[in-house]
């Protein structure tokens, strides 16, 4: 988690509930104006993508018959 992140959380759990509540739904009002369809992906989210792509490209990854199911 970003440094800002873990500050912005700390303050609040801070709060009584009620306003945690409120504080909740300004912040998802507000990445829902960023990203109304949840696709933007975050700067963690892509270097986690571009390191499985890359990879997947160097022939490092496991193929589904190797997984046992069950």
């Amino acid at each position: 988690m970003a440094p800002i992140a873990q500050q912005i959380a700390d303050m609040v759990d801070m709060l009584p509930e009620q306003d945690q509540t409120l504080a909740f739904e300004v912040i998802k009002k507000m990445v829902l104006a960023w990203d109304p369809d949840f696709t933007k992906m975050t700067p963690t989210e892509q270097a986690q993508i571009d390191k499985a792509a890359a990879e997947i490209d160097a022939g490092d990854y496991v193929p589904e018959s190797a997984v046992n199911w069950d």
